[in-house]
């Protein structure tokens, strides 16, 4: 048996990593909820993860990803007007 892994599957799976890695972080107090660093790998993994449900579509899936990606943008332009900590 064979598995093929399309672009679009890879791009996912970097995003699941990248999301899931921000959030062992933030629980291992690696980083802080309202970092940029946090806030800008939970945009990125969401925004991977959209581009694979694109493909792949998943309406419960992409509800939570763009609403995801939009709660972390809220949180980046939150941190900006308030400077550095």
């Amino acid at each position: 048996m064979s598995v093929h892994f399309y672009w679009p599957t890879i791009v996912g799976l970097v995003g699941m990593v990248v999301t899931l890695l921000a959030y062992f972080l933030l629980q291992a107090r690696r980083l802080h909820g309202n970092g940029i660093i946090y806030q800008l790998m939970n945009a990125l993994g969401s925004a991977a993860i959209i581009v694979s449900l694109i493909y792949a579509f998943n309406l419960p899936a992409m509800v939570l990803e763009v609403a995801w990606l939009a709660i972390s943008i809220y949180g980046i332009a939150v941190g900006r007007r308030r400077g550095p900590a």
